[in-house]
């Protein structure tokens, strides 16, 4: 992968409610970093956005650390025109509190809402701004309807691949070191055999790099 440059996103993001309490998810990044180091290893030029973590990243990467998801929003689109490969693995928040405190919020006797907004769809603006040749890989974490639902939003983002898991596969999902991925394009669906993250993350990029290669030979 000399030559290439790689986009990969890791990480929860952090949605502040007031400067003591954050909405988040359990992301550890661990899947998006174990990408980012093998796509450094094969030679590539890797830049990993990364979300707060307790794992160190990996060497000769550049590291763009971010909190929230608008911060993620701005570190990916600053740079995404210039990739040739992005694989956005980060967990980011879909909605975010409407209005921060800029105080604690106090305890009191009643119940207590918090009105939240839309963040701004990273994904949606990768693959409405996909440059001719650039390869886009989305995530899917699923509950139900793994395959149905992923498909939707490999056609409705215009991504190339997305990688799908369900979250109540055991050995899938956040906390662990393996996952069971299922990888979806637009001309079928491959589902691989419970294995570790850093073995799933050189089946994704082989199965990119073989894509890239077969449009290039057509």
């Amino acid at each position: 992968m000399q030559g290439i440059k790689v986009l990969v996103t890791a990480g929860p993001t952090m949605e502040a409610i007031d400067p003591v309490r954050f909405i988040s998810n359990h992301s550890t990044g661990k899947m998006g970093y174990a990408i980012a180091r093998q796509a450094m290893l094969r030679g590539a030029d890797v830049t990993l956005v990364t979300g707060k973590v307790a794992i160190a990243p990996p060497e000769f990467v550049t590291v763009v650390p971010v909190t929230s998801a608008q911060d993620m929003y701005e570190a990916v689109t600053s740079v995404s025109n210039e990739q040739d490969i992005i694989v956005k693995a980060a967990a980011v928040a879909d909605y975010r509190p409407a209005r921060i405190s800029e105080e604690k919020v106090k305890k009191s006797d009643g119940q207590m809402s918090i009105e939240l907004e839309r963040t701004d769809d990273i994904l949606k603006f990768l693959g409405e701004h996909k440059r001719a040749g650039q390869f886009l890989c989305g995530f899917s974490m699923e509950t139900r309807d793994m395959l149905r639902n992923s498909r939707a939003k490999l056609e409705k983002k215009n991504l190339d691949m997305v990688a799908a898991n369900n979250l109540k596969v055991e050995g899938a999902g956040f906390q662990g070191d393996t996952n069971v991925l299922t990888l979806i394009t637009q001309d079928e669906d491959v589902s691989l055999q419970l294995m570790s993250k850093e073995d799933a993350a050189n089946v994704i990029l082989d199965k990119i790099l073989s894509i890239q290669k077969e449009r290039e030979e057509q």
